[in-house]
């Protein structure tokens, strides 16, 4: 074991190992498509738990649920398979594999949880989410094929060699600059834009992807037998890894409050992959001695899957609560408060709502309005169109 670590040791961490990288390349990216689509399976196998038991009083009713729990185990195991997976592979060339998750979760989402269509409605709806996968796995292709083949063994040595180069440096010092700018417009602005958050989430990003990649390099080496574990840099990794995950997961959870599911996973995804990509590029340094024509080819693919994750995302249903109101304006002649400027009561498809059922979605095929009965009488004075209520003289005895 120790004459190993010395070989690895002496190795320049300038000059990559060829000796096994195709095959360690293989080995990673097998274990981030497994790991994606083990993700991808455990959430719809959770959704679809949350479904059935949607109408229970008990909120918490799905922790009850065997199924429920095995979607949870399939995603540690998922998330296990995407960590080993960097310990193998390059950075640059696994973080762009986060794509399998998205065309998996497109195809298992109506296997689980979607209603049956007719076969014109179902290709009227999805022909994008079709195109879009097929782009996404022509892109994923481009990826794996033309991606950074070079593969270093990341000792503990090596990894503080990088860190304390001057190119890492000043993209830290630009990416802390970056990320105090946004975060300044994000609390003091109120600038809650979703570019801005989603910023900030890829920021913290890149830095979570090139810890996750430094500790699960040493532990794969650590298992191999070369121990890498007794170095203070791998400790450092750890928490800096567990702290801008949280913090990541934090702003992710604030902009699921405020903007579309669908609209943050494809924006997350290109803006996020971006920055990855980035980071490997230069703490890494993944695509050293790679032509001209690899790097091309590997960023048309890079393209290729995000227009296919964003055509994916594109044409998924937005999904609002359930709003109850009484809909005053189906009585004939009831003005409302966008007739004529006159404030007395609520428009059916306006901004104001109050009292029973009528859902404020626009999905019709959905949902239909339950409107309340209205039992209208005629009557023969010349007011009777103005005043749809009879009123009723009663005469003291």
């Amino acid at each position: 074991m120790e004459q190993k670590s010395a070989e690895l040791e002496a190795t320049p961490f300038w000059e990559p190992d060829h000796s096994f990288s195709y095959k360690e390349n293989l080995i990673g990216t097998l274990l981030a498509i497994f790991g994606n689509l083990i993700i991808s399976i455990s959430l719809s196998v959770q959704k679809y738990s949350h479904v059935r038991l949607s109408g229970s009083k008990d909120s918490r009713m799905y922790f009850k649920t065997k199924t429920w729990w095995a979607g949870l185990m399939l995603m540690l195991v998922g998330e296990l398979g995407v960590f080993a997976s960097y310990g193998f592979a390059p950075l640059s060339l696994i973080a762009p594999l986060n794509a399998v998750a998205v065309i998996a979760s497109a195809i298992l989402g109506h296997i689980f949880i979607r209603e049956k269509w007719k076969v014109k409605e179902f290709l009227r709806h999805y022909i994008l989410a079709f195109i879009g996968c097929g782009l996404t796995i022509a892109g994923t292709y481009l990826l794996v094929t033309f991606g950074p083949n070079s593969h270093e063994k990341l000792t503990a040595k090596n990894i503080v060699k990088h860190l304390v180069g001057w190119p890492v440096l000043l993209y830290l010092l630009v990416e802390i600059i970056v990320f105090c700018l946004l975060l300044y417009f994000y609390k003091q602005r109120n600038a809650k834009y979703i570019i801005i958050i989603l910023l900030l989430v890829a920021v913290l990003g890149s830095t979570t992807i090139v810890t996750v990649k430094a500790v699960s390099a040493m532990i794969v080496l650590s298992i191999q037998g070369s121990l890498q574990l007794g170095y203070p840099i791998f400790y450092v990794m750890f928490v800096c890894m567990v702290t801008t995950a949280v913090f990541q997961a934090s702003f992710l959870s604030q902009a699921s409050q405020l903007y579309d599911t669908s609209q943050i996973a494809s924006i997350n995804y290109i803006l996020s992959t971006s920055m990855a990509i980035t980071a490997g590029a230069v703490v890494y340094v993944d695509f050293k001695g790679e032509d001209v024509l690899h790097i091309c080819l590997f960023i048309l693919g890079c393209l290729t899957a995000f227009l296919g994750v964003f055509l994916i995302t594109k044409n998924r249903r937005r999904a609002k609560g359930f709003e109850p109101y009484v809909s005053m304006d189906t009585m004939a002649s009831i003005q409302n408060v966008h007739n004529n400027g006159n404030a007395i009561q609520p428009d059916i498809n306006g901004s104001f709502t109050y009292g029973a059922l009528v859902h404020n979605d626009s999905m019709s095929e959905m949902y239909g309005p339950a409107m309340l009965p209205v039992t209208q009488e005629e009557h023969k004075s010349a007011d009777a169109s103005r005043v749809p209520y009879r009123v009723l003289d009663q005469k003291k005895e």
